[in-house]
């Protein structure tokens, strides 16, 4: 089923939005689709939204990004440091979505998964009220990119952040805000990249990928993925990101509530 175009707005700006800010664009994804009824066939429409978020990364780190790979062409000891500590941090999340993917696409139908991820993921942002950085804020660690790779793993599971995830474990390792933020982002590349290479093989039968629906919501994810990480770096400096947790609590106690009327 090809999205409308006011169903691929809506969806396109949930995900670009709750993808970098720290409130679950999966737990998003599957409440939005089923207030409006929309159901994508397979996995193909939310492989074009992450892709379109990883454009988001790649635009609002160019400058970085393009910093790195300079460095690397250039043998610049630290540019290869930092680049191998991405890949480090995103063996986690592809061990795990590759040996377990059966089990955690069935966990997307469970709304009990659903309401316990919000809940992890505000419980895990509140607990940044008591992170304080370490004595060195903008370097990672090998012990840190582990970490947050971990906690990207973690995030697969459906309304569990992965950016909130990784940047709790970020700040958690002694890393300063906008240092845990701009690895959580750059890490993603690696992961979302790769899943969706996997996942290109699955189109379905009839999915048109030039539909004016699905068009429609890759480019909202992306122009809307952009404003949301230069959002969160702002909160991340200003200490507040936090306040998201009661956010997902108040989404935690709404989906119990939709598993007690039938959703299950």
């Amino acid at each position: 089923m090809n999205p409308s175009l006011g169903d691929g707005f809506l969806l396109g700006l949930i995900q670009g939005l709750t993808e970098f800010l720290p409130i679950s664009s999966s737990g998003h994804l599957v409440l939005g689709q089923e207030l409006l009824g929309f159901e994508p066939a397979g996995v193909l429409f939310e492989v074009a939204l992450h892709i379109a978020t990883l454009l988001s990364v790649v635009i609002a780190y160019r400058e970085r990004l393009l910093a790195l790979f300079r460095g690397a062409l250039r043998r610049e000891g630290e540019s290869w440091r930092y680049l191998g500590l991405l890949l480090l941090a995103s063996l986690p999340a592809a061990v795990v979505g590759i040996g377990f993917r059966s089990i955690l696409e069935r966990a997307f139908d469970s709304g009990v998964t659903l309401a316990a991820g919000f809940l992890v993921t505000a419980l895990a942002l509140h607990s940044t009220r008591w992170a304080k950085p370490g004595p060195s804020p903008e370097r990672i660690t090998p012990g840190a990119a582990l970490l947050m790779g971990v906690a990207q793993a973690v995030a697969i599971l459906p309304a569990v952040s992965r950016a909130g995830s990784t940047i709790v474990a970020g700040l958690w390792s002694g890393i300063g805000p906008a240092a845990a933020a701009e690895f959580s982002f750059l890490m993603s590349i690696v992961a979302v990249g790769g899943s969706g290479l996997l996942m290109l093989t699955e189109v379905p039968p009839g999915f048109d990928l030039w539909s004016p629906g699905l068009v429609t919501a890759f480019v909202t994810a992306l122009v809307s993925g952009i404003w949301a990480i230069r959002f969160l770096v702002r909160l991340l400096r200003a200490g507040r990101v936090h306040h998201f947790a009661w956010y997902c609590a108040v989404l935690a106690v709404l989906s119990f509530a939709w598993i007690g009327f039938g959703r299950g």
